[in-house]
């Protein structure tokens, strides 16, 4: 399991490196990166919960390697503003790069069951607007679970 941890945050460290390398290139126009965050995101990935929620922070790239909502491929799709959703599934290119958001809606347009899956609502990159974000997040959650999906 360790080893599996040092290779994630290594993976993320890279991407990062990578990353801004292909921004001071001209390659990416611009970027965003969270080198110097990996161990303390994969300590969050390891307390995080099918049916939390995610409030953001712009560089918690190791966070959504971790929890498997984000591959490499994802992460540079995202920095050179792929508007495929097939290939940048975060925000379809709509996004800054690190900017993360689930879906929530499938392809007919049903509500998927959040409570089954990983959940990060789109971020934002004030600091002050991310709180009150996340303390709502945290309330409609502990309520989405003890009402269920019907709210009844």
């Amino acid at each position: 399991m360790i080893l599996d941890e040092y290779r994630m945050a290594l993976r993320s460290r890279f991407a990062s490196v990578v990353g801004r390398r292909e921004v001071l290139n001209g390659r990416a126009k611009f970027g965003i990166f969270g080198d110097g965050k990996e161990v303390v995101q994969l300590a969050m990935a390891q307390a995080f919960q099918k049916g939390d929620w995610r409030s953001g922070y712009y560089r918690d790239q190791t966070l959504m390697f971790a929890l498997g909502l984000l591959t490499v491929r994802q992460f540079f799709a995202q920095l050179y503003g792929d508007t495929n959703p097939s290939h940048e599934v975060q925000t379809g290119g709509r996004s800054m790069n690190n900017h993360f958001a689930s879906r929530l809606i499938d392809a007919e347009g049903k509500w998927l069951d959040q409570t089954d899956r990983y959940n990060s609502a789109a971020d934002l990159s004030p600091t002050a607007s991310q709180m009150p974000r996340a303390v709502g997040l945290a309330y409609a959650s502990l309520l989405y679970r003890q009402l269920g999906p019907t709210g009844l």
